[in-house]
């Protein structure tokens, strides 16, 4: 049995106000967003973990405020481990949100997977999600009422509960952010597990000062995620790796480098 391998491929990056970050903050400061997607080559198949951003869709909707070079797409970020779109075999996200799923649609062999209260939000997003859940490339009859045109690859898996969906891969229910979201944590032969948390926690100071996302759906489960990614964290002495935090990005093993 093969070890399995993690690799961090890097989207490029947004650009935020502080207030966006961390609810209720006064801070009127630009800050960086990493943009990134997890590849785990494992036994049984090449699993992706969201997928970064679509940089068109992005422009249309924050001009100015995204980065991606011709190098950062999904496509070229494989290439550069010898890969191509047509060898993942299951995309997993997080959440719908637009910086998360702008690389599923070059994934079209692949089985995809997500929480089942997350298709259904993304589907009908309350008006304040909008933003959010503004890129549907994804699924591009998702809004259209014909279930046939719901899924753009031949195979779509909805989950509920925390899941295990291969050997040391699992799925936990962090709901706040979105209604379905899901962290993600690979336990490996060579070092602590690593628990990426997506956009449960954005920074390390989301959690050392519980300070929820400004856009989120619940704030009170958004606070109990992160407790509860604090407890994950501390039961599996796993390694919290944040869904946006530039500083703590610059110390990520980057592909074609990878964790074992």
């Amino acid at each position: 049995m093969s070890d399995t391998k993690v690799y961090i491929l890097d989207h490029g990056e947004m650009t935020a106000k502080e207030y966006f970050l961390y609810w209720n903050a006064t801070g009127e400061a630009s800050i960086r967003l990493p943009a990134y997607s997890v590849l785990i080559d494992h036994d049984d198949g090449l699993f992706l973990f969201d997928s970064g951003f679509d940089f068109c869709q992005m422009e249309k909707l924050v001009p100015g405020l995204c980065k991606q070079s011709a190098n950062q797409t999904l496509p070229a970020q494989l290439s550069l481990l010898g890969k191509r779109p047509s060898d993942i075999t299951h995309v997993v996200n997080s959440h719908y949100h637009a910086d998360h799923v702008g690389g599923n649609k070059h994934c079209l062999h692949a089985r995809t997977i997500c929480h089942a209260c997350e298709l259904e939000q993304a589907r009908y997003p309350e008006p304040f999600e909008a933003f959010g859940y503004s890129d549907t490339s994804f699924a591009p009859g998702l809004r259209s009422g014909d279930p046939e045109l719901d899924i753009y690859t031949p195979t779509f898996e909805t989950l509920r509960g925390d899941q295990e969906i291969a050997r040391g891969v699992f799925l936990f229910e962090t709901p706040g952010h979105t209604k379905g979201h899901y962290s993600l944590m690979v336990k490996l032969g060579g070092r602590r597990p690593m628990l990426f948390t997506a956009d449960a926690a954005y920074t390390t100071r989301t959690v050392e000062r519980m300070q929820i996302a400004s856009l989120h759906f619940d704030p009170i489960a958004s606070i109990r995620s992160i407790v509860r990614l604090k407890e994950l964290s501390e039961k599996h002495d796993a390694e919290l790796f944040f869904g946006h935090d530039i500083d703590q990005f610059g110390h990520y093993r980057l592909g074609p480098a990878y964790y074992s």
